[in-house]
């Protein structure tokens, strides 16, 4: 027996297991696919905040996440003795046009506020960056100090080895005991689509690519809507797709093909590396687009903690936290935004 069964061993369940070890509860982690066998099995790794306006519940829960981040995976570290693969490196932008250039510039002032000297969000010259620099018609980039990396698969060993540091069982099929927590990824969200029998949430496949390249300290670029993520491996993650309709989870093709394309025209620095592996996998996308997290919609006395669409590893940390206090102490700090009825 254990006082929480966590469904899932992706990033989501992971971290909500660590939050609830973190607190003295016994865990036990199932998935039938195994660790990362979805999107946290993936490539790229890009832990990057929404533009400082508008600020909402949503962003300042991915804010407090991504400040969170260094010392959580600094723990996880220390624990598991195995890097994640987190690096708060920034992140460079080209400025593409005036308008651009005036938004940029404008969000220097709303950061200070927003990010409360946490971080920084700067307009700086081109220059500045190095060969390492995206192209810019402006001669202009915007660089962030609140973006991070992750490698996302040494993420999901370090976690995991971290859990098993502290007696916690991660197997591949177990009964419920305890307090249930389903973190299913995308399969799980068609399942109660199709339970519900309408769709609140669904799978959006993507393909990314990994080069050969060192550049372990330079910061993430996002440039031509690709993310170009460099790892501590010696390795430079391209991605990614975002495809509503596919045939097979797990196949790439000519789309991975343009986004390559796409990266190494707006990256000098990327010429002549090597493509070493391409990879596809599919994401869980909630209808409502932000995390599912709270209790269960069909599950009386059971939890969720799902939807991660292209941010789960930056709202890990903070993911976490707040199902610990849900599942453990019966405490509500879950974003309206964030529950499940925003997607019913």
């Amino acid at each position: 027996m254990v006082d929480v069964t966590v469904m899932g061993a992706g990033a989501f369940g992971l971290s909500v297991a660590w939050s609830c070890v973190k607190r003295g509860a016994s865990v036990r982690v199932v998935d039938p696919y195994g660790l990362g066998s979805g999107s946290s099995g993936g490539t790229v790794g890009a832990l990057s905040p929404h533009t400082p306006e508008n600020w909402n519940d949503k962003k300042e829960f991915q804010f407090q996440s991504l400040i969170m981040a260094e010392d959580y995976w600094s723990e996880i570290e220390d624990v598991s003795g195995q890097h994640s693969g987190y690096g708060r490196v920034g992140r460079l932008q080209p400025v593409m046009n005036a308008r651009g250039l005036e938004l940029a510039r404008a969000r220097e002032e709303t950061a200070r506020e927003l990010w409360r000297g946490k971080a920084a969000w700067r307009v700086i010259e081109a220059a500045e960056a190095g060969d390492w620099a995206p192209l810019t018609p402006t001669g202009y980039l915007i660089h962030d100090t609140l973006s991070a990396r992750m490698s996302p698969r040494m993420a999901c060993t370090a976690l995991a080895a971290a859990l098993r540091a502290k007696d916690t069982e991660i197997v591949s099929n177990a009964p419920e005991n305890g307090k249930v927590v389903w973190a299913t990824g995308w399969r799980g969200l068609v399942d109660l689509s199709e339970e519900m029998g309408r769709m609140v949430g669904n799978g959006v496949k993507g393909q990314s690519a990994l080069l050969r390249l060192s550049r372990p300290d330079a910061p993430q670029l996002y440039a031509d809507a690709v993310h170009i993520i460099p790892h501590v491996d010696g390795t430079v993650a391209i991605g990614s797709t975002s495809e509503r309709d596919f045939d097979a989870p797990d196949t790439t093709d000519a789309l991975l093909d343009e986004v390559i394309a796409r990266a190494f025209a707006a990256v000098p620095a990327l010429e002549g590396a090597e493509v070493i592996e391409r990879w596809a996998g599919v994401r869980p996308r909630a209808k409502s687009r932000a995390p599912m997290l709270g209790a269960h919609p069909t599950k009386p006395g059971q939890f969720i903690a799902n939807g991660g669409f292209k941010i789960g590893f930056g709202m890990a940390p903070k993911v976490g936290e707040v199902m610990a206090d849900l599942i453990l102490d019966g405490e509500d700090n879950i974003p309206e935004p964030f529950k499940p009825e925003a997607s019913l």
